[in-house]
């Protein structure tokens, strides 16, 4: 083998190559960055660490803005004042299992679930007497009196302005148009794919072990969301069919429409079409969605009209009818049984309001309170059709403002005074966010350079997708303030986003909304894939309905983003075109296990994501995903109660933060920055001061060990490690990574093992300072600080089966003190074998104790068993030959 010096020499070897030849390690974009100068003191090899620094300074500021978005909305973990402990929910939380319930407990048991409209609590006025109004940007603000309304001053709440939302989309839309962004973030998505199937490959068997080990649960009664499901196409058609034939024989002279200005009866209904009761199928009502709609949306959405006829939708499909919604609401109660009787399968549906008249929340609630459409298994989402031009062409509205007005003022009506439209206020109990629904391959004109504000846009083109959500995010910001000012539940922002049309979509979502539906063009954009990934965004994804209407089902890439390790669910969208079964969710798994060749462990994952990504109560998500289900990692699993192993979600968590301490640990990291703090400023570490150090301690160690000591770096030659400030994932961010190198050291009593000599070589290449107790006392000081710009390497310390485990003190990182005892971490098992010793990880990292009980196994290179050859020389290169081993020292 050439020296690395020497491998530079020759262009047609990659950095990669150059980097794993010298360092018999893994593959990481920083440390190529690291590895890919021949000479590390030549100025002119800076080119890609210079272009790396760029890359992970845009993820970062990308990161940042979402982040602003979300607290300013306050759509983040804990926001919600209902995921308090103290938060009451009416009808009650029930935990008893009607299965296991005696005759008369289930008698109780039902009554509990009852629900009495008298019995609700209708909190007063507020006491500030605050008033709200719209401002010139068209966004509601709340003011401490009428005259701050009327100068438009002091707002109570931040909103970003809809120029600094232009001004945030246009930044991540060049992000992620950039060149070496694209072509990093491909490459990052697949390194997470391919490290995925290597997990599985090595601990495959040790998850189905896990698994069996748990008593009762498997994927049948964890608990799985249907996180994207429209509510008028909520039944089957089957269960359509066999009601409209019950009403048709029982109730025909029953008067449900008037049309042509005269009543109509059920029975005179089918007469005008011509039909009866026996000869009405499914072939008959033409409502699934066959190939006929395959890219033609507009031919999807006359799938609603059972046997093509509008009239029947109105009568029987709609919540605002001759009938007041009654027939609607007798099917959702039979709906609401199925799925209570499956005990395990909960829905959030979504109803519309369109915005045509602010009288529909009040129509809305009145449907949803008067029958009593209430269930543990349920709760409902607000979507809003982007159809501003229909009503426009119609003389409904005379603006886009009328719009949001017609929207938005019923609810800060409502926040303010809940007397004033008490039904409401219990319905928005139930709600969890808005949705905003449309075809998305519709085109979008820029008609105006800069975009009008709401009042001012009265032409009769539709606004732009970007534009609809900015004003549907920008309202949510003020009442979602209102609203947890006076302890009522808040609102997230859930849309379809990446169905089809302008992959824009997505950064306008990533901006403002906390998760998203469908998201397949995700495939198409890595930048914008990587960043849902680094934070988790939620992604409802509904592969037959893709199937139907946009993106066959061999091409989705559902299963891609899985094991990825993208935040992904399975939804059903609509059960009425897609499916055929009664249990349509169900079904969803049922065809993507089949098609994708799922485990028992990737369905429950998935469908715990589920829980996770829905907008239940935290009483509700604790008592399905245990105590500590909104902690990260394998410390908020439970595996009775998931039958996720922890094993499997120690590697998602890891691996999350790996990527997430390369992108916010890159950045400021070369010397004398002067974007870092005085006191992290540092020397070059070519000086010959420096050298003429190095060489001093390396003669140090030789005195010790011989001629395998290794080279230990000054402190103040490292940078300083990240801050303290905590963030949306509840874990500091200076221990964003739970395995990191060893912290234990040799003192001035104790013998180093190969191990322990091994890992300090790696220390040393990846500039951490590790150990040098004093040899005094019960053990030897070790300390540690870390660089932060070299991404953890988790093939080394998750799996040591390489290292020689017989060794005495491999369990130990040095012994300290006259005991020659052993530190910390270092002892480490088969790959299917638990880690008792997992090295490295933070002593206040949230998921300590699950990642030693439960670190997956994960391949390790061998490394020698002198850390000379492992150490870099004094003219700073390593000599590839020198890290040669001997095999025998490995069977």
């Amino acid at each position: 083998m050439a020296s690395l010096a020497e491998a530079g020499k020759y262009p047609s070897m990659s950095l990669a190559e150059r980097m794993a030849n010298v360092t018999g390690t893994a593959v990481t974009s920083e440390s190529v960055a690291h590895f890919s100068k021949a000479n590390p003191a030549d100025p002119r090899d800076d080119e890609l660490s210079e272009e790396l620094q760029g890359i992970f300074e845009s993820l970062k500021k990308c990161l940042d803005l979402r982040k602003k978005y979300m607290h300013l909305s306050l759509q983040c973990p804990g926001d919600n004042p209902k995921d308090l402990d103290d938060w009451d929910v009416y009808p009650p939380h029930v935990k008893t299992s009607s299965y296991d319930a005696s005759a008369t407990d289930k008698e109780q048991l039902a009554k509990a679930h009852v629900f009495v409209f008298e019995e609700c609590k209708i909190p007063g006025p507020e006491d500030k007497k605050r008033v709200y109004g719209i401002n010139a940007e068209g966004t509601y603000q709340i003011y401490a009196n009428e005259s701050d309304l009327k100068h438009d001053r002091n707002p109570a709440y931040e909103v970003p302005s809809v120029k600094d939302y232009f001004q945030d989309q246009d930044f991540i839309l060049n992000c992620i148009s950039d060149g070496p962004m694209k072509s990093f973030a491909f490459r990052r998505l697949r390194y997470l794919e391919s490290k995925f199937q290597m997990y599985v490959l090595l601990n495959e068997y040790q998850e189905m072990a896990d698994s069996k080990r748990v008593p009762h649960r498997d994927f049948y009664n964890v608990r799985k969301v249907d996180t994207h499901v429209h509510h008028s196409s909520c039944m089957n058609q089957k269960h359509l069919l066999r009601f409209i034939k019950a009403k048709l024989k029982k109730r025909p002279d029953e008067v449900v429409i008037f049309r042509d200005g005269k009543n109509l009866t059920l029975a005179q209904v089918f007469e005008s079409l011509h039909l009866t009761a026996y000869d009405l199928s499914i072939d008959t009502l033409d409502m699934h969605a066959h190939k006929d709609s395959f890219h033609r949306f507009d031919k999807f959405n006359l799938k609603y009209n059972p046997v093509g006829e509008s009239r029947l939708r109105e009568i029987f499909m709609k919540t605002d009818n001759f009938v007041q919604g009654r027939y609607l609401a007798e099917l959702t109660q039979e709906v609401f049984s199925d799925l209570e009787a499956s005990k395990y399968q909960m829905a959030e549906y979504r109803v519309s309001i369109y915005g045509r008249d602010k009288k529909e929340w009040d129509k809305l609630a009145s449907w949803v309170v008067d029958n009593k459409l209430f269930s543990e298994n349920v709760r409902w989402l607000i979507q809003v059709p982007r159809l501003y031009n229909v009503y426009k062409a119609q003389n409904l509205l005379q603006n886009f403002q009328q719009l949001l007005e017609n929207i938005y003022e019923p609810l800060f009506e409502v926040t303010r005074d809940p007397t004033t439209h008490p039904k409401l206020h219990i319905f928005l109990q139930r709600v969890i966010g808005f949705d905003s629904v449309d075809d998305e391959s519709k085109p979008e004109r820029r008609t105006y350079k800069k975009y009008p504000s709401p009042k001012n846009w009265d032409i009769a083109l539709n606004p732009p997708y970007s534009y609809y959500l900015y004003y549907m995010y920008s309202n949510l910001c003020s009442l979602n303030g209102w609203r947890k000012d006076r302890k009522f539940n808040t609102f997230v922002l859930r849309p379809h986003a990446g169905e089809a049309g302008d992959t824009d979509h997505l950064t306008s979502a990533f901006l403002t909304s906390h998760s998203i539906n469908h998201g397949i063009l995700l495939r198409k954009v890595p930048a914008v894939q990587y960043l849902y990934y680094l934070d988790q965004i939620g992604i409802a994804m509904s592969p037959l309905s893709n199937n139907a209407l946009f993106l066959n089902y061999e091409r989705n890439p559902f299963f891609t983003f899985f094991q990825r390790g993208l935040n992904v669910s399975l939804s059903t969208d609509d059960p009425l075109q897609f499916h055929f079964t009664k249990e349509p969710l169900i079904e969803e798994f049922s065809v993507a296990t089949q098609i994708w060749k799922l485990s028992s462990t990737d369905q429950c994952e998935i469908a715990r994501n589920s829980v996770l990504q829905s907008g239940w109560e935290m009483q509700f998500k604790k008592h399905w995903l245990g105590e500590s289900c909104h902690l990260p990692g394998p410390a908020g699993n439970a595996i009775h109660k998931t039958n996720v192993p922890n094993i499997r979600l120690a590697y998602r968590y890891q691996t999350l933060m790996e990527e997430r301490y390369m992108v916010y640990g890159s950045i400021n990291r070369a010397p004398n920055s002067p974007e870092l703090p005085q006191q992290q400023q540092q020397q070059p570490l070519e000086t010959a001061a420096y050298l003429q150090e190095q060489q001093m301690q390396r003669q140090s160690y030789e005195q010790d060990f011989g001629d395998g000591g290794d080279v230990e770096l000054d402190p103040a030659h490292v940078p300083m490690p990240l801050n303290t400030e905590r963030s949306r994932h509840n874990f500091p961010q200076h221990a964003i990574n739970p395995v990191d190198l060893p912290k234990g050291g040799s003192g001035g009593g104790g013998q180093r093992s190969v191990g322990s000599m091994a890992m300090s070589a790696l220390s040393a290449l990846r500039n951490t300072v590790s150990g040098g107790g004093a040899g005094a006392g019960n053990g030897g000081g070790g300390s540690k600080v870390t660089s932060p710009y070299m991404a953890p390497e988790p093939l080394i310390g998750m799996s040591g089966d390489s290292l020689d485990a017989t060794d005495a003190d491999v369990a130990g990182g040095g012994g300290g003190g006259n005991a020659g005892g052993t530190g910390a971490g270092g002892h480490i098992g088969s790959p299917f074998r638990k880690n008792t010793g997992l090295i490295g990880i933070e002593a206040d990292d949230i998921n300590r104790e699950h990642l030693l009980l439960s670190a997956p196994a994960l391949p390790v290179i061998p490394v020698g068993t002198s850390v000379s050859r492992m150490a870099p020389t004094s003219n700073s290169y390593i000599i590839a030959e020198d890290i040669d081993f001997d095999q025998a020292e490995y069977k």
